[in-house]
């Protein structure tokens, strides 16, 4: 294991370095470079942030009013009766709208069932198989001007809900 550490660090060392040096071989200003694109990087913070905050707080209240909790109650009964566990249901509505609150539930589950349990995996694989469709819909639509998203959060939820159903489908084949 100690040259995997090695060769990680060699490849860390041959980046911070080797950058600089080929653009100042190439007669690039590497600083000046640098400078400007954090002074970029900094302009597209300043357009995100309205945008982060608006879902920070949709989310919160969504949690805070329990709608999530609801609507898992309400769902839990139709979905138990396909196949889907009642205790992936907080991370599947979570999911869609943030990766911290899907990781917190993930994190619950796995507390509550164990790493490897059944459920666990489910919710691991969900996890890597489905992506914030909502979250990244307001922040980057949201950040270079798009306001008429079209199909784009549709088709989103679908990929989200084929995923998920799939993550379901794939760990009960594979380890159930």
């Amino acid at each position: 294991m100690q040259w995997v550490n090695l060769i990680s660090s060699g490849m860390f060392l041959s980046f911070v370095a080797g950058i600089p040096l080929i653009g100042t071989f190439k007669k690039i200003k590497v600083f000046e470079s640098f400078v400007e694109g954090a002074k970029e990087g900094f302009n597209v913070i300043l357009r995100i942030i309205p945008f982060l905050v608006g879902m920070v707080v949709a989310i919160g209240m969504l949690r805070a009013s329990g709608a999530f909790e609801l609507l898992a109650q309400g769902l839990a009964p139709l979905l138990t009766r396909v196949g889907v566990p009642a205790d992936l249901l907080p991370l599947m509505l979570a999911r869609p709208f943030s990766g911290a609150a899907s990781n917190a539930v993930l994190v619950d589950i796995i507390r509550a069932h164990g790493g490897d349990s059944l459920v666990a995996h489910m919710a691991a694989t969900m996890i890597g198989s489905t992506e914030t469709t909502l979250y990244v819909v307001a922040i980057y639509f949201g950040a270079i001007g798009i306001r008429k998203t079209r199909h784009a959060i549709t088709c989103g939820l679908i990929a989200d809900g084929i995923g998920m159903l799939a993550s379901i489908a794939i760990c009960r084949w594979l380890l159930g």
